[in-house]
Parts: C-alpha cells; sequence; structure tokens
C-alpha cells in the first residue's frame, strides 16, 4: 500500500488536516493506496497558487505551451500500459476499455498541441477608414476542473488539455473514487514541463474541495461532469459570482431500432451501448425503442446476448464486462432491478448480484414490456439495466424517445437513409448516431447535451473548447 498527495503550487502535500481517503480495487476488494484528502483551506491555497501562476503561462507564446502538451502526449504513450492498469485497478472497467481510454488521453493533448498553432482571434472589416479592427483571444484565468470517476483520464484530459493550451491555470478535483489515475496524470504533466502552479491536484470530498471551487470569487470558470442533482447545486453557486459554467450531466439515452435493421448489428450496437463500461457511462445505452415487427427477434436476440457475456475482474483475460465501482453503485443497481419489477416491468435477463472474489458484480439485466413513464424508463441508473419499449412506428418511436428529461446521446439502427435522417432531426439529443453504440465519442467533434443533460451553454472537445476557456477582445486601431 502507499500513500498518495496532493499537488499545490508545485508541491506534492499532505492535507493540512492529515486526513485521507482510501481507494479499493472494486473487482476484489483489495486496498490501493491511501490518498490526502483536501481541506477548505488546501483548496484555497491552490487557487491561490493558480492566481499567481497564470499570467506568466498566459503569456508564454502558444506554440510553447503545446509544445508541453506534445510531451505529454508522448508520456502517456510510453506509459499506456501503466496507466491502463492502474485505471482498471481503481474504477474496474476491463482492461481494453481502460487502454483504450488512456490513448484517447494521449490524442487529447495531441490534439490541443496543435491548437498553440492554430488558435487566435479574427482580423474584421472596419467601419471608419484607416482603422485596424481585430479580436483576440484571451484566456480566462484560473479554471477549476471537476470530474466523474467513469472515465478517469479521459475526461480530465479534455478538460485540462484546451484550459492549458489557452493560457488557463487549473485546479484539479477528481472524484474520490478514482484519484489515482489523476494523480498520475497530473504527474505527468509535470514531468512534461507544466510550470507550478499552473495545474494544482486537490482529492476530496465536494462538501470541501467542490464547494470552494464553485464559491471563489478567484475562479474564472468551473467545467464540470457528473450528475444533475450536483450539476446544478454548483450552477447555482457560481451564479452568483458570474463565473462562466460548464456542465455536462446526466443521460438517459435511447436507441431505436427499426423493423429494417439487421438484428445482428442491432444487438452488438445495443450490448455495447449498454453493457459496455458495465453501463457506467453518461452516454450509454439504457432504453431500446423497438418497432413491433422486430420487437421479438430483437428482445430474443438481446436477452441472449446479455446472458452470454462474462463477467469479472478486469485484469483478467476473456472478461467482457467488469464490476460496478462501489458498493453503493452496486445497491443501486439493484435497487432499480427491484424498481422495474415492482412498476410491472418483465424481468428477461440478470437482475442479481454475483459473487466473484469479493467485488461489487451485478448480471447484465434486461427488461421487456417497458413503458415510457416508468423510472426505470426516466431515471439514470448508471449500470448495466436496459429497458425495452415498443413502439408502433418511426413517429411512436421518436415521441417515446423523445419522453425525457435528458437529451445527451441516441442512436438509430436501420438500414433506411431517409428514416435515418428524419431520426437525426427530430430526436431531442445533443449526440446522434446511425448504425453506431450511443458511447463513444470523436475527439475533434463537439460534445454536449440538451435539455437536463447540460447547462446548455458551451460544447466540449475539439474546436468547441475554445469558446469556453477563452475570453474574446475586441481592439480597434486607428492610424
Amino acid at each position: 500500500m502507499s500513500n498518495f498527495k496532493n499537488y499545490i503550487a508545485g508541491q506534492w502535500v499532505d492535507a493540512s488536516n492529515g486526513a485521507v481517503i482510501e481507494n479499493y480495487n472494486p473487482a476484489t476488494g483489495e486496498l490501493v493506496g491511501t490518498f490526502a484528502a483536501a481541506t477548505a483551506e488546501d483548496t484555497a491555497r491552490a487557487i491561490v497558487a493558480a492566481r499567481a501562476a497564470q499570467p506568466a503561462w498566459g503569456d508564454m507564446p502558444a506554440p510553447n505551451r503545446g509544445a508541453i502538451l506534445d510531451k505529454a502526449s508522448q508520456l502517456i504513450n510510453v506509459r499506456a500500459d501503466e496507466l491502463a492498469e492502474t485505471l482498471t485497478r481503481e474504477e474496474g472497467k476491463t482492461l481494453a476499455e481502460a487502454k483504450g481510454e488512456v490513448l484517447r488521453a494521449r490524442d487529447i493533448f495531441r490534439y490541443y498541441a496543435g491548437e498553440g498553432f492554430r488558435f487566435g482571434g479574427d482580423v474584421l472589416p472596419p467601419n471608419t477608414p484607416d482603422t485596424l479592427l481585430f479580436t483576440r483571444r484571451e484566456p480566462l484565468g484560473v479554471v477549476a476542473i471537476i470530474t466523474p470517476w467513469n472515465f478517469p483520464i479521459a475526461i480530465p484530459a479534455w478538460k485540462i488539455a484546451p484550459a492549458l493550451i489557452y493560457g488557463n491555470a487549473v485546479v484539479f478535483k477528481p472524484a474520490s473514487l478514482v484519484p489515482h489515475t489523476a494523480l498520475k496524470l497530473v504527474e505527468i504533466l509535470v514531468e512534461a514541463g507544466v510550470p507550478a502552479g499552473v495545474i494544482n491536484l486537490v482529492i476530496g470530498g465536494g462538501a470541501a474541495v467542490g464547494n470552494t471551487l464553485a464559491e471563489s470569487r478567484d475562479v474564472q470558470g468551473l467545467s464540470f461532469t457528473g450528475s444533475y442533482d450536483v450539476g446544478t447545486r454548483i450552477y447555482a453557486k457560481t451564479a452568483k459570482n458570474l463565473v462562466r459554467t460548464q456542465l455536462e450531466m446526466g443521460g438517459k439515452n435511447p436507441t431505436v431500432v427499426l423493423n429494417d435493421a439487421d438484428l445482428k448489428l442491432a444487438v452488438d450496437i445495443v450490448v455495447r451501448g449498454g453493457f459496455g463500461l458495465t453501463g457506467q457511462a453518461c452516454t450509454a445505452t439504457s432504453r431500446v425503442v423497438v418497432e413491433d415487427g422486430i420487437a421479438a427477434a430483437f428482445t430474443e436476440a438481446l436477452t441472449a446476448a446479455a446472458r452470454a457475456l462474462k463477467i469479472g475482474n478486469g485484469l483478467e483475460g476473456g472478461v467482457q464486462m467488469g464490476p460496478a465501482v462501489s458498493a453503493d453503485q452496486l445497491q443501486t443497481d439493484l435497487e432499480y432491478v427491484q424498481v422495474g419489477r415492482s412498476e410491472g416491468a418483465r424481468l428477461l435477463a440478470g437482475g442479481e448480484s454475483v459473487s466473484i472474489g469479493g467485488g461489487h458484480f451485478v448480471q447484465p439485466t434486461v427488461f421487456a414490456d417497458v413503458e415510457p413513464g416508468m423510472r426505470i424508463a426516466q431515471e439514470e441508473v448508471f449500470g448495466p439495466v436496459i429497458g425495452i419499449i415498443r413502439a408502433r412506428d418511426l413517429d411512436d418511436a421518436l415521441a417515446k424517445a423523445n419522453n425525457i428529461g435528458f437529451g445527451l446521446a441516441a442512436s438509430v439502427v436501420t438500414n433506411d437513409l431517409r428514416r435515418a435522417m428524419i431520426f437525426s432531426q427530430r430526436i431531442d439529443a445533443g449526440v446522434v448516431k446511425v448504425n453506431e453504440p450511443t458511447t463513444g465519442l470523436a475527439l475533434q467533434a463537439p460534445f454536449g447535451g440538451f435539455k437536463g443533460s447540460s447547462a446548455n451553454t458551451f460544447k466540449e472537445q475539439g474546436g468547441a473548447a475554445i469558446e469556453f476557456y477563452t475570453r474574446t477582445k475586441t481592439v480597434y486601431v486607428k492610424y
């Protein structure tokens, strides 16, 4: 067992009160290590350090900042296997899933390294003679980054990389369930050359760390990914100081399977979208809306596929689905199974916990006869629980898919291009897939949801990130 520290003002430090967080492997119950639990005072110190370091970092030529991010990308690539094992050990996803996430983080830093040569302002036509009219992009200043446990390196990467390349200093709060991957990422950034104070790591709970970040007048931007309840509470706090805030929250994502769909492809898409990552993704498929003509065959095939999945420790070969991330999440999954049964949905597969080596395992679960108004069709479970909803036709399927308070991701499986395009136009979701799972994103494309899935302000990833992490100044020069 090891003891790990926070990183503040260029120093690895214990919590000011000596408190620690214990980190456990969800597949085995083994203690991974203890991590310093930052206090409100520690967090305030990190904000002060970031504020002091930001001007020099912001004044550094952007290509030079890009060189540091490119070095970080190279270091992630060299340590990919180590990072993937660390990620699996503390989050639980399979080693293949973890390796894919690590390589995505590598590519994100590589992409934003290039932004150092690309980003800038615009030269505009003046409306008076002998005038130069242009805009310039400037960093916000200090940015707080609050990330969830389900993607411990990819989500931090797609927030931290643009924050840094555009000249901001960062105070980074990872989820307390996955501090080790976050710590290793910060170690890599430090080794790559990010100066002291520009990146700060504060591990701890929402009450001490999250609230301090959300209420600080010295934080100019806050980017959060997590639950709707926590996100809206953060928004209420940041609004008091007019802090620019980016929220990505929950999802209850539908895959619509139309009568003309390839059955095998449809089942594969739903299995990957709903049971991949143990269903612990904000974009995971949790509702399948199926046209009547294919519903019986699809339901039978999906049930068989769910029963055939191999569950186990993600570090072991051949495992297709890892554990729930914690005992609490496992209990949530099982409680929703009981909710589905009590509402009258028909349990076809799974629904039980599995005893494997002291881990938090649950079977892949399939419900049929789900009605759109049921809780298991409306509330985010964040586990491997899929509900099948039948639809008469495309119009009915769209109505049922849109009958939800979230609007993050949606997909359709069809061989009819016309109906695929109608779906893409009428579905109320920020990410739309045709013949692909609801999970999986291109890092160069904007990402964000509608309705209760986001603050409906700033998109993440790709070129869209510049809108959140910079402010625009307009300059008039009369010569």
